[in-house]
């Protein structure tokens, strides 16, 4: 019997078409000898299955089912593909977990945890984990540049603290400017996490749950052509992504002790990417992503690729994980 999967994919924040895009590459990849795959559109104003015709069905919250033509659909598995809110922030996870349906992703605890920069950083902290130094300011807060600048230093990075990597972050070298920074970040959410500039080799590494076992994908080294890793570096085509990352054999086997014992530490399950910057030869922690890009053009399927694992296998792997958990 083959399973029913749904791909939940679009979401509600300003990354919503690029998960449109991770949605369809998981949609034309899973083998059909298997799963009969459905692609449901998550948005605020609708919940829809999209058939191949791109006509829409509105999908029963009750359950997670949709009608088509007198026909009842139900699903074997959810596949996230969702970046940002509901997907990567917990939400989803909550409501697949009440209603026992199982999904690809983390639980909804590690979900919502790691999607808060703030929070994840400060959980791991006591682990060992460096990061880079950070003031945090909650909307409606009084501003204090001089304080902020005394913190962290100049240049330094104004991001959305709920918002994922890509919109709601500038970098900032004067302190003339952190006040628009500030605003802008407060465009894509009610908390801002402000942090020191690292500068280093940047990396991404991706960790993921196959075969039961805990596994740390080659490493993706970061060279954007912007000022830096921003949603144009990122989506764009405008930085370099280099696999296997131009690491010493020290730094390599460094940041994969790290990135596993994050994704251990955390309890972690499915996909996740994590990115770092090397300072005097160690690696700091940026952040965690549970809902990683699945394009062509994303860095965990290119991490896969490099591990000898194609997409068909990377994506078949999540579900059967997730229907057969250890």
């Amino acid at each position: 019997m083959k399973k029913n999967i749904a791909i939940i994919m679009g979401g509600y924040s300003s990354e919503y078409q690029i998960s449109l895009k991770s949605g369809n590459v998981v949609y034309q990849t899973l083998d059909t000898s298997k799963y009969d795959a459905y692609r449901i559109h998550i948005f605020k104003d609708k919940w829809v299955y999209v058939d191949g015709s791109d006509a829409e069905f509105p999908m029963d919250k009750n359950d997670f089912s949709v009608t088509v033509n007198n026909s009842k659909i139900t699903f074997d598995c959810v596949f996230n593909a969702i970046h940002g809110s509901p997907g990567e922030d917990g939400f989803m996870q909550a409501y697949f977990k009440l209603i026992n349906l199982p999904h690809t992703s983390c639980d909804m605890y590690q979900a919502a945890l790691t999607f808060n920069k703030r929070d994840c950083l400060s959980t791991l902290k006591p682990y060992g984990i460096k990061t880079a130094e950070s003031f945090f300011v909650n909307l409606g807060d009084a501003i204090d540049e001089d304080a902020i600048v005394a913190k962290v230093g100049l240049p330094c990075f104004v991001k959305a603290n709920k918002a994922g990597s890509s919109f709601g972050v500038t970098k900032v070298h004067n302190k003339e400017d952190l006040q628009n920074a500030i605003n802008v970040a407060f465009k894509e959410d009610d908390e801002i996490i402000i942090e020191s500039f690292l500068d280093g080799t940047e990396v991404s590494v991706g960790v993921i749950t196959y075969k039961g076992e805990t596994k740390v994908l080659p490493i993706t080294e970061i060279v954007s052509e912007n000022d830096f890793f921003d949603y144009e570096a990122k989506y764009l085509g405008k930085s370099q992504e280099i696999t296997p990352a131009r690491l010493t054999k020290e730094e390599e086997t460094k940041v994969n002790k790290i990135a596993k014992k994050v994704y251990e530490v955390l309890k972690m399950k499915g996909f996740s990417r994590s990115e770092y910057i090397f300072k005097n030869g160690e690696p700091h922690l940026l952040e965690v992503n549970t809902v990683p890009g699945l394009t062509l053009a994303s860095i965990l399927p290119q991490q896969a690729a490099a591990a000898g694992i194609p997409l068909a296998e990377l994506f078949e792997n999540a579900i059967e994980a997730s229907l057969n958990p250890s």
